[in-house]
């Protein structure tokens, strides 16, 4: 008798060790197959919804969704990717932000038997079908980058301490995997992005004049540097009727991509609006009103619209709110040129004022953006208009390229090692002396 309970012993331990072990091999045959699901693609969206499709086979559950958390967020899990598989026809449930508060504080395993009455979620109001919840962390090297959760076991009951031990394995092997294929994803977004903004910048560089207009009797030069690979500043030479060509230069707020879309409306307004001929004043009024119209509010542009007569030497200018001009003559301290009004973009309506200045011989008309005055060097200190002055001054006798490149350079010298901020533009014009 007692060999008989000997050997019911024996066949219940053997029975229960068989069973371990088909336990085990169906899960290495299950963490097999995910490996080979998820290993062949770089593609987030299908990486986790293949983890997804396995873990609900694996631990028989109704539904299951990963939550990304982006890193990027002031909120520390607002979701990033929200990816969802259901074995049911149900409506797909939505994961608390309590659950992923609890996960983001304790980052381990969670199984909840009875959602309704959980102490821990005491308030939460879940969806009435979720009758269990089993969530576990993708964890990389300790840092929570998302959450498994799955929901309702198939055929009613709670989820197991097994089915709590395999989805920890399954979150564990997936999560770098998953990772990975976001951080390619970012990295073949941005690439996408920087080809884009080196389109943009080729587009920007077109707008540009390519060459300076040649004048008898005037020496003409621009050039603009932008802080970043696209700018928002502008300049043009505008070639009119009579014996004129008009000379601008713009600064738009802000700098990059927006600032770079808002230059390229401004040219083409003042292009448009030069063309039709009218005064300086009445040039600036029009735009101002165009602009106004299409430019998001908080957005304005400073200018300085000026029409150069080469056959009676004038020049007829508006400054919209811009850095004023140098006008050197002779040996005569400069005439800063501020006749005109406010910004563009800013009201509506405004009553622009015009000027006119006699262009002598051996004179020099310096137009600059706020990228030259102001920058600074290590301890702060801006360039500033005094020093800009003295500089022009030093160099009128040279040729309009060459003023241009002196005031480069004294301007990086000035900032030394502080990275440029603001876009640099310079226009020279200079009348050859009688």
């Amino acid at each position: 008798m007692a060999g008989r309970e000997i050997s019911d012993e024996r066949l219940r331990a053997i029975e229960e060790e068989n069973q371990r072990l088909r336990r085990a091999v169906d899960e290495l045959t299950i963490l097999n197959d995910l490996a080979r699901g998820i290993g062949a693609s770089l593609n987030s969206q299908d990486i986790m919804d293949t983890i997804i499709r396995r873990s609900l086979r694996a631990v028989r559950a109704e539904q299951g969704v990963i939550t990304l958390v982006d890193k990027q967020a002031k909120q520390p899990m607002k979701t990033l990717i929200r990816s969802m598989v259901s074995s049911s026809e149900l409506q797909p449930f939505h994961l608390d932000q309590s659950l992923l508060g609890w996960m983001h504080l304790n980052k381990k395993p969670l199984v909840i038997s009875d959602p309704q009455n959980d102490e821990r979620f005491r308030g939460v109001k879940w969806d009435e079908p979720i009758s269990s919840v089993l969530c576990v962390p993708l964890l990389v090297r300790t840092e929570l980058i998302g959450v498994l959760t799955l929901y309702n076991k198939r055929g009613g009951g709670g989820f197991t301490e097994e089915d709590h031990r395999l989805l920890a394995i399954i979150a564990a092997q997936s999560a770098q995997v998953v990772e990975n294929a976001r951080l390619y994803e970012e990295e073949q977004a941005l690439l996408r992005m920087q080809e884009e903004v080196r389109f943009a910048s080729e587009i920007q560089l077109g707008l540009l004049p390519k060459e300076a207009p040649r004048i008898a009797g005037y020496d003409i030069a621009g050039i603009s540097i932008p802080a970043q690979v696209v700018g928002g500043d502008y300049f043009d030479f505008i070639p009119m009727e009579d014996h004129c060509i008009v000379v601008c230069l713009g600064d738009i707020s802000g700098k990059g991509l927006p600032a770079a879309l808002l230059m390229a409306n401004l040219q083409a307004t003042i292009r448009g609006q030069s063309f039709l001929g009218p005064s300086p004043r009445e040039c600036i009024a029009r735009s101002n009103k165009l602009l106004f119209r299409s430019t998001d509010p908080g957005k304005f542009a400073t200018l300085f619209y000026g029409i150069l007569d080469f056959e009676k030497h004038e020049l007829f200018y508006c400054n919209a709110g811009h850095d004023r001009p140098f006008l050197f003559a002779k040996e005569n301290r400069p005439t800063r040129l501020d006749v005109g009004g406010i910004v563009l973009s800013c009201m509506e309506e405004f009553s622009y004022e015009e000027a006119v200045v006699p262009f002598g011989p051996g004179d020099s008309l310096v137009v600059f953006s706020d990228g030259i005055t102001e920058a600074r060097n290590e301890v702060g200190e801006e360039y500033g208009e005094e020093r800009l002055s003295a500089l022009l001054k030093g160099s009128l006798d040279e040729p309009a390229p060459a003023m241009i490149d002196r005031v480069i350079e004294s301007v990086r010298e000035h900032a030394g090692d502080c990275p440029q901020t603001d876009d640099m533009t310079l226009v020279v014009i200079k009348r050859d002396r009688a």
